[in-house]
């Protein structure tokens, strides 16, 4: 430990690290993790959602050594078997009209190719994200994260206006069953008529005045990014119906709806397997990293053959997208979670955890979010404003302190992000939210 304190100054400051004791993880197993003395931990962070299917899992690593024995890389430009077996498996997961497949490297990436694919393919270039979302890091995709502690000083993401955070909880339109999950939000009324939701509505009329006044006098956007739950922003959930509604008000104007499922792909929704799908929506690109390899680096983007074809006016390749290490890691990942019935699992334990969530200190907690094992636990003060950063700070060190590992995010910071891989157990979800109660009665 003393040695990699002292080589500590040779990675860069700004590179973020959680925790002011920093943790030395040397092994991982399903959902727990090991540092250098030996501690065990709880892993409900999984490599900030990506460990999917449990650390270092059997059959995972078992088809990457086969692999690495019979071919490592060649890159796009030559033909190889794995990567066509799993383009074939991870197409059956789509909707017939989402048929290609392109292989990148991160989420980041993946987000970057979509924006190019959309703008090569419609001949515009202006973008909609929405405020509060994130993206990722890569200089295009930097202006569609609007999250201000993320924004370096340069320029970057130009052309992409933002719309409004459709937020039940905080937004300035919500109600009291406005979410696809088993927790909503408290003391805010509801009075929607049956099947109508009027703050999706009002939300609604909000981004049409928004491409009203943005692109009434151009040719339209190219594209319309968006995540399907809110992950780094804090777990926010749109009301019921937004996404169908707002896809197709950006496709009616011959944009393109492009649904960022980095976070809330691949079952953990437990519901359904994307994100979109849980609100009725068909997106035109699908942009997945992540949970796609259980912390492999992998990432892709699918769409439709004809929006994939744009391609073909200009080259492209990708160097490591798709290799043969990567196209059996992600093939495997696949396997695990239909055989282990993992979606089924993010299911039942995770409307489990929302509701033992649900059930702690409402002083302290102001609101409990998300569906499956995508969860947000948003912490206040005695005014109901965001709890101090400092405060918030104390709990996530002490549940680190008590053995569990969780993420932060939101605006404000205040937001304990939980994503666990979709391998835990109700046992798992007891002991979290014991740790959870404890560290917020004596630090509030």
């Amino acid at each position: 430990m003393q040695r990699v304190q002292k080589l500590r100054p040779l990675l860069p400051k700004g590179q973020v690290t959680y925790y002011k004791d920093q943790l030395l993880i040397v092994k991982g197993e399903k959902q727990f993790l090991f540092d250098s003395n030996g501690k065990k931990y709880l892993d409900f962070f999984g490599g900030i959602v990506t460990v999917s299917v449990g650390h270092c899992h059997p059959k995972i690593n078992a088809a990457l050594n086969e692999q690495s024995q019979k071919l490592w890389h060649t890159t796009s430009i030559y033909h190889t078997e794995p990567i066509y077996e799993y383009a074939e498996k991870l197409l059956g997961k789509f909707p017939s009209k989402l048929n290609t497949v392109f292989f990148t490297n991160s989420g980041s990436e993946a987000n970057d190719l979509a924006l190019a694919l959309a703008r090569n393919y419609t001949g515009r270039f202006d973008v909609i994200s929405m405020r509060n979302g994130y993206h990722g890091m890569t200089q295009t995709v930097l202006g569609a994260t609007n999250l201000g502690n993320w924004k370096p000083v340069f320029p970057h993401g130009f052309n992409i206006f933002k719309s409004l955070n459709a937020d039940p909880y905080r937004g300035i339109f919500g109600g009291s069953n406005c979410r696809d999950s088993p927790i909503q939000v408290k003391n805010r009324k509801c009075g929607c008529a049956p099947g109508v939701c009027e703050a999706s509505d009002k939300y609604v009329e909000q981004f049409d005045e928004m491409l009203l006044h943005d692109f009434s006098h151009s040719s339209g956007p190219a594209a319309y990014l968006i995540e399907s739950i809110q992950g780094v922003g804090g777990t926010v959930q749109y009301p019921k119906g937004y996404l169908k509604k707002t896809y197709e008000a950006v496709q009616k104007r011959g944009g393109l709806a492009i649904a960022d499922e980095v976070q809330t792909g691949f079952g953990r929704l437990g519901s359904h397997f994307w994100g979109f799908e849980s609100q009725d929506a068909l997106p035109d690109l699908v942009t997945m990293a992540k949970g796609i390899g259980n912390g492999f680096p992998l990432g892709a983007v699918v769409t439709t053959k004809e929006i994939g074809d744009a391609f073909n006016r200009s080259l492209y390749f990708n160097t490591y997208g798709g290799n043969p290490l990567a196209s059996v890691v992600g093939k495997a990942v696949l396997e695990v979670i239909e055989e282990e019935k993992l979606q089924e699992n993010s299911a039942v334990v995770g409307d489990y955890f929302l509701k033992q969530l649900a059930a702690l200190d409402e002083k302290a907690i102001g609101d409990v979010r998300g569906k499956g094992l995508m969860i947000g636990v948003e912490l206040i003060d005695e005014q109901g404003k965001p709890l101090a950063a400092a405060k918030t700070a104390a709990i996530f060190e002490d549940t680190k302190n008590q053995g569990l590992l969780i993420g932060k995010g939101g605006i404000h910071g205040n937001v304990l992000r939980i994503k666990p891989p979709m391998c835990i157990t109700k046992k798992d979800v007891d002991f979290a939210v014991e740790v959870i109660a404890k560290s917020i009665k004596q630090f509030k």
